[in-house]
């Protein structure tokens, strides 16, 4: 069962890292402005608006949910990335090579720690519902966001760069479910 989960997590990533690197070719690095911050909220705007869709049934802008998730998981790689490098202040001060290899650097450390876990709780998530997942996920935001309003301090929990990488795995978990429910 864990390879599955493994060869699933892998396409996922795949498709992830694939909108990301032709997002670069549109937009350049413009997202590099951005406070680790600014793209909480992002990734919070994302994650309501599932759990709207989730809880009305329905929705006016025509747009399937599978995006909406990739775009979870690809603002939380970029926050990592922001994490580790900072802001800048113009759009054009990484390549499209070094955004992919930071990428691709970010998924596999959420990736290990997404395994770990797995093993650990014996994929329990395979046995929640997706909409559980949103909702972890919100609650993540929220711990992220309290962080965040705390200056990046902690006196016992987990930082920010270890609630992105959750949010990562739930929101790949999410994304598997939905495919397999196709």
């Amino acid at each position: 069962m864990y390879n599955k989960t493994s060869n699933q997590y892998d396409k996922i990533i795949e498709k992830c890292k694939h909108i990301f690197l032709t997002k670069m070719e549109d937009y350049g690095s413009a997202w590099r402005v951005l406070r680790p911050s600014s793209l909480t909220d992002q990734i919070y705007i994302k994650a309501e608006r599932i759990k709207s869709f989730e809880e009305k049934g329905i929705q006016k802008i025509d747009e399937e949910i599978d995006g909406e998730y990739i775009g979870i998981i690809n603002y939380s790689v970029m926050a990592l990335i922001q994490l580790e490098l900072g802001t800048a202040d113009n759009d054009n001060d990484i390549s499209k090579a070094d955004a992919e290899e930071l990428f691709t650097k970010h998924f596999k450390a959420s990736k290990a720690l997404m395994e770990n876990k797995n093993h650990d709780y014996s994929e329990a998530w395979r046995n929640m519902r997706r909409e559980s997942l949103t909702d972890i996920i919100l609650m993540k935001l929220l711990r992220v966001k309290q962080i965040e309003d705390n200056a990046g301090e902690t006196k016992i929990s987990e930082g920010v760069d270890a609630n992105y990488r959750d949010i990562i795995n739930y929101a790949v978990f999410a994304l598997i479910k939905l495919e397999e429910n196709k």
